[in-house]
Order: C-alpha cells, then structure tokens, then sequence
C-alpha cells in the first residue's frame, strides 16, 4: 500500500519559485511511475508533470521550462520545482502514484495549496 503526503505549498507572488514534496510509503516506491496533478476552481483536474520509474519526465504545455519534476527513491520522496510561478499557476495540487505506464493513478495525496498573487 501506497500512502502519500504533500507539503510545501502556500501564498507566493508572481515570479517567485517554490517547491512541493510528496514523501511515500512503501518498499516499492521506485518502481511506480509519479504525477503532479492541479485542480483550480472552476476548473477540471489536469496533469501538471509526470515522472516514471525509469526517469523519463512529462510537462503539461503551460509548466514546460518553469516546472521540474524529480524523484529521491532513496528518500522515498518525488518533487515539483516551480519557478517563475504565475497566478494561473494557482490551484490545488495533488501527488499521485501508479504501478505501471497506462493503468490508474490510484494512489493520491491530500492536496497541498498553492496560491500565486499577481
């Protein structure tokens, strides 16, 4: 079982860089692949960033250059660093875990707030 917990997110000003933290439980934790995921008001759910066991990495069009996603497996932790954040960029962001390429991200996160003033 795979249990996630997300920290670092708060009230930032445009431009500012911050980074979230997802720690996982589990022996298996590097073989899963790991999302970012966000949802703002209004708004459907969208994949952020994504990071799989092997280490190849995916950024939605609008993080792309401003986001990184990266993975501990030592420290059992994935992170997103978000740079030169914007106030689209706000919204709630979740961490998810699944076990191979294609199947269901079905293990979540809380959700950690971000919120970027202009």
């Amino acid at each position: 079982q795979v249990q996630l917990v997300e920290s670092g997110g708060g009230l930032v000003q445009a431009g500012d860089s911050l980074r979230l933290s997802c720690a996982a439980s589990g022996s298996i934790f590097s073989s899963y692949d790991m999302g970012w995921f966000r949802q703002a008001p209004g708004k459907q759910r969208e994949l952020v960033a994504a990071i799989t066991s092997g280490g190849f990495t995916y950024y939605a069009s609008s993080v792309k250059g401003r986001f990184t996603i990266s993975r501990d497996n030592a420290k059992n932790t994935v992170y997103l660093q978000m740079n030169a954040v914007k106030p689209e960029d706000t919204a709630a962001y979740y961490c998810a875990a699944r076990p191979m390429s294609g199947s269901k991200y079905n293990y979540w996160g809380q959700g950690t707030q971000v919120t970027v003033s202009s």
